[in-house]
């Protein structure tokens, strides 16, 4: 156990802490937040291309489902790993390789001729951005150690990260419309030259800490539970719960994932080390990532479903009427961590998020055949922006704050897995409940009947917000019981570094 506890050799750790802060830092921020959006877009942007793509290449349906599924499975099973790579070989090139290579993966991806090819480069582009994603909330980390101006980067990087689904929507369905839908692959050239360029020149290239290893046994075991879980939730959603390819590796996943914890007390260099778990807030931020991951896909998913098939509006009118949402988020955001969490602190403000996420989904229960979009739509969507704000950008930053520079890439790793594996439960069980609830209402109805396949999709949407609602309900529960009282304080046992 005493092991756990030893950190690295930190002198060309604290030789770089040193460094005075660069004036280029919110140049790096605009660097790492461009970078954010092209992996956090992606989660959305590809599914309004889907059936194009689909008439398109000719694949099935049932070959469709692998075209989110090999991106969600390279990018949650590799966040680990990704994290701990930027925190051995430096985040300069990990940050560099990983934007080239999403980058490259989506050209890839763009330019295919069949199912099989589509599906290696979507797989390969989960496997950049696992190294992508983590690299660039690091440098956040360690880029921006003053606390005011901290609160300030991470409020809109907050931002980007809890919008980046709906940009996804306007810009998917844009993208699609007027020209095609494998722009929505090769958009990610254009954002990519911002990131490869600042970043080769603003970035230092750091040094591997001295005697650092890499843990072979952590992460295989890590990779192959993660893997296991996401793979499964991915399969209670395509197949049943009841599927052996759901529960099996499901529980393969758990059984991976505990054997993984246990050997992380005994490595001599740990994968992810428990100190970096341990911390009050910290654990308290990660559970808040993982439970408004899950319950925001019944926002984004639903409401996509609602206004396109309920109300009729096209691709690009859906992603339009989430600009709202993305517009109080990002006021949420900012205001949430450069004012009120310094002043008030978090036990307080990530429920009230949560409070009001939970108020937004019970109130969009009521929509209907008959609800408008500036009547009914719009209002509930702001109060869960202004929620989701509140929840995202604080829980994003205290996950990081006060954690050690040779440590900062596998929590910030951490916070991506816990939205990852967040979101895969959200899918799985969101789209489960959802169709059992239509299934249910047209039991004993004429189901050929337009107007009632209509009635039964609306109660398939009222479940799912139902029960997204109860997810933020809950989260306000844990965030209240976890969350320490007053105002954060900065660890002086960090090390932070800037690097530039």
């Amino acid at each position: 156990m005493s092991q756990t506890t030893e950190t690295p050799d930190t002198t060309s750790l604290t030789k770089q802490a040193e460094e005075p802060a660069s004036r280029h830092r919110w140049w790096v921020l605009a660097m790492i937040g461009m970078a954010q959006l092209m992996v956090t877009l992606d989660a959305t942007i590809v599914n309004i291309a889907m059936p194009s793509a689909q008439a398109d290449l000719g694949f099935s349906d049932g070959d469709r489902t692998w075209i989110v599924t090999a991106y969600s499975l390279a990018f949650g099973s590799l966040l680990l790993l990704g994290g701990r790579i930027a925190d051995l070989f430096g985040r300069k090139l990990a940050f560099l390789v990983g934007v080239g290579g999403f980058a490259a993966a989506s050209a890839l991806a763009g330019a295919a001729t069949n199912f099989e090819v589509l599906v290696v480069g979507r797989t390969l582009q989960g496997l950049f951005g696992a190294l992508l994603a983590p690299a660039a909330l690091s440098l956040l980390t360690t880029t921006f150690t003053d606390a005011r101006e901290r609160a300030r980067a991470f409020g809109i990087y907050g931002a980007i990260a809890g919008s980046g689904a709906a940009v996804g929507l306007l810009l998917g369905g844009v993208l699609t419309e007027y020209l095609n839908w494998r722009w929505t692959l090769y958009v990610n050239l254009v954002l990519a030259v911002i990131p490869l360029v600042g970043g080769w020149i603003l970035l230092k290239r750091t040094q591997r800490e001295p005697g650092a290893k890499l843990d072979i046994p952590g992460t295989i075991l890590v990779t192959a539970g993660l893997f296991s879980v996401v793979y499964g939730f991915s399969m209670a959603e395509s197949h049943d719960w009841s599927s052996p390819r759901s529960w099996g590796f499901l529980t393969a996943g758990g059984i991976l994932l505990a054997a993984f914890t246990w050997w992380q007390t005994r490595a001599s260099h740990p994968l992810l080390p428990l100190r970096v778990l341990l911390d009050r807030d910290r654990g308290a931020s990660f559970a808040v990532m993982l439970i408004s991951s899950a319950g925001m896909f019944g926002v984004f998913l639903f409401l996509t479903y609602y206004l396109q098939l309920s109300l009729g509006f096209s691709a690009v009118k859906t992603g339009l009427a989430f600009l709202p949402m993305v517009g109080a988020l990002m006021v949420a955001a900012t205001l949430a961590t450069s004012f009120l969490v310094p002043r008030i602190g978090p036990k307080t403000i990530v429920p009230l998020g949560m409070a009001l996420g939970a108020l937004g989904l019970v109130w969009m229960t009521g929509l209907d055949l008959n609800s408008t979009y500036v009547t009914h739509v719009m209002p509930p969507l702001i109060v869960t922006g202004l929620g989701i704000g509140l929840v995202m950008a604080p829980a994003m930053s205290l996950a990081t704050s006060g954690v050690a520079a040779h440590d900062a890439g596998v929590a910030s790793a951490s916070v991506n897995t816990m939205q990852q594996i967040g979101g895969s439960i959200g899918t799985a069980l969101l789209n489960t409940l959802a169709a059992s609830a239509a299934t249910n209402y047209l039991h004993g109805r004429n189901a050929g009947d337009k107007l009632v396949q209509a009635h039964a999709a609306l109660e398939s949407y009222s479940t799912a917000y139902w029960w997204s609602a109860g997810f933020f309900a809950v989260g306000a529960v844990i965030a209240l019981l976890l969350y320490r009282s007053g105002v954060p304080k900065a660890d002086e046992n960090a090390a932070p570094t800037v690097h530039m």
